[in-house]
């Protein structure tokens, strides 16, 4: 049997490998706007919103905006919110979000509506209807800042894990409808996926469907470039009792 020593070294080994890429990307929020290694930033990549969104725009079988709700500016989305009952149970995992402008300068005070599936794989309010839980906005801080309390998402058929965001010039202009700068979507690691999956009986049927469906055929990632995919997958570490996640979104303007 694996020692837990044996398994927070793997941890290690697989975040420092799959976070290389997206190392250079996270220091563009330090507070000198440095780039890392000369490297410039990369716009993160526009991407489909999904049938999912809850934003208004769309979505089946009908379209629903938790950015007109009660309650939607937090940062803990495991709860439902706005009366509305459930909790999202899974891995917990803090992930950590650093706005940054092309050349890596902190973008303060932009908003982040971040949605993803729970652990079964349903999306609240569509195949999880009686719920909104794992959607929340945040604003930027002064460092380009912001953070969710979530979960690790399970793998449903046909998508590796993933959870989408939009981005807004500001909280304002989230919440009164504004069209987002940025639409897209972020990765998780496949090894930290693969052994959640493998002990946590609450993501059922994750562990066969990632089997199926890793990261080179899906849909939204299987395309991009090595440089490109590094910056769209979050970055891992393990505090006890939950993981933290890293990443950093550049917009393009």
């Amino acid at each position: 049997m694996t020692s837990q020593l044996e398994l927070d070294r793997r941890r290690i080994l697989a975040g420092m490998a799959l976070g290389l890429g997206g190392a250079a990307l996270a220091a563009c929020g330090s507070r000198a706007g440095a780039q890392a290694g000369g490297a410039a930033c990369l716009a993160s990549p526009v991407e489909t919103r999904g049938p999912f969104p809850a934003d208004g725009s769309g979505g089946r079988p009908r379209p629903v905006n938790v950015l007109a709700m009660d309650g939607v500016v937090r940062r803990d989305i495991r709860p439902s919110f706005a009366g509305m009952p459930g909790r999202a149970e899974g891995v917990p995992l803090e992930l950590q979000l650093t706005m940054a402008g092309v050349g890596c300068a902190p973008r303060a005070g932009c908003a982040m509506y971040l949605w993803q599936n729970d652990a079964a794989g349903d999306y609240s309010l569509y195949t999880r209807g009686d719920a909104n839980y794992l959607r929340g906005l945040q604003e930027a801080d002064a460092e380009g800042q912001l953070a969710f309390q979530t979960i690790f998402p399970g793998c449903y058929g046909g998508r590796y894990p993933h959870c989408h965001f939009e981005v807004f010039e500001s909280l304002a202009g989230a919440l009164s409808g504004e069209a987002p700068l940025l639409v897209s979507q972020l990765a998780f690691p496949e090894g930290d996926c693969r052994e959640i999956y493998a002990i946590d009986a609450r993501y059922g049927g994750s562990l066969d469907n990632l089997e199926r469906q890793p990261i080179e055929r899906d849909f939204v990632f299987g395309d991009a470039s090595p440089q490109v995919r590094a910056q769209q997958t979050i970055a891992i570490s393990k505090r006890v009792p939950s993981y933290v996640g890293t990443a950093t979104v550049v917009l393009a303007a």
